[in-house]
């Protein structure tokens, strides 16, 4: 019997992890849908998806329609006969037109227990709350967003350790399997999505730049959060001599008596090159990178600085 044919829809490294594991376990993948290359860098040369990426690998027709507001690339669509799609962050909304089409309907990979932290940065979200536990959803698209019923949730922990980056890669594996593990009783017919708890949702915006610059006002546990939370983007990053200091690796300290917050101490400690003060505590620095430079260890740094110790950040 010939396996249902699905249509993957996806964008950044959570959906290429996915789709990777979709076709390891030889999922009869007929298009990927992603969004189009993109300018990056000094000559602006264009740059694939890493969907695309994953898709040109496997030898997978990639499609990169601007968008489905046009008849021809809803018909388009239509043409693959799919009996599935898989969203997994393409960037797009689909209109209903789109949902319409699969026999089974739109299914989508969130990395979120739905209703909780519906939305485009929900992984970043969660380590920003302090969630111990955090998972990833199966949901069938409808016209909200991240508001259509659930076939499948699965939970993680959130480890201490966890940057956006581990975090969204565990759950790109977690949720990958679970469409393997649902997929063939939804296509069958033998179970039914559940709807969600509307009364418990929240949301989660979409990150800005802006949103990286550290205030060092808040607890050094909050800071410690958001330097995780916005790793690799935004980035937390503060000030120092004019230049942009991203701070890549920290853990939160107890408080250091007149440390005002964004002074910098030594902490002669072998495990943090130095500390800054906060609202509340000290946030001990593990790794850093000045702006145009590599990282590097904050002890090397604080070494190649003088006057780093006593300034205002």
């Amino acid at each position: 019997m010939k396996a249902p044919a699905m249509v993957f829809m996806g964008t950044p490294d959570f959906a290429a992890i996915t789709f990777r594991c979709l076709i390891a376990n030889e999922c009869n993948i007929i298009a990927a849908y992603t969004q189009r290359d993109k300018a990056a860098g000094r000559g602006r040369t264009l740059l694939p998806s890493p969907v695309k990426k994953a898709a040109q690998e496997a030898n997978v027709a990639v499609v990169q329609p601007r968008n489905f507001r046009t008849e021809e690339a809803v018909t388009e669509l239509a043409a693959l006969k799919a009996d599935v799609v898989l969203v997994a962050a393409y960037g797009q909304i689909l209109p209903q037109s789109v949902l319409d089409i699969p026999r089974r309907g739109c299914l989508n990979v969130h990395p979120s227990l739905l209703p909780r932290f519906r939305g485009v940065s929900p992984v970043a979200a969660a380590i920003l709350a302090g969630d111990e536990f955090t998972g990833v959803s199966v949901m069938l698209l409808d016209a909200g967003t991240d508001t259509g019923p659930i076939l499948a949730q699965a939970q993680a922990p959130v480890a201490p350790e966890d940057t956006a980056d581990t975090l969204s890669d565990k759950l790109a594996r977690m949720g990958a399997q679970l469409v393997l593990d649902v997929l063939p009783s939804w296509l069958n017919g033998e179970i039914e999505a559940r709807p969600q708890d509307a009364a418990r949702a929240s949301y989660c915006n979409k990150l800005s730049k802006a949103d990286g610059e550290i205030d060092w006002r808040l607890s050094a546990s909050e800071i410690w959060r958001r330097v995780r939370a916005f790793n690799s983007w935004p980035g937390a990053f503060t000030t120092w001599q004019g230049k942009q200091l991203k701070i890549l690796a920290s853990r939160p300290l107890p408080p250091a008596a007149g440390v005002a917050p964004g002074r910098v101490i030594d902490l002669h400690d072998r495990t943090a090159g130095f500390g800054i003060g906060t609202g509340d505590g000290v946030l001990g620095v593990v790794t850093v990178q000045m702006e145009g430079k590599k990282a590097m260890p904050a002890g090397d740094f604080l070494r190649g600085q003088r006057g780093l110790v006593g300034a205002q950040l």
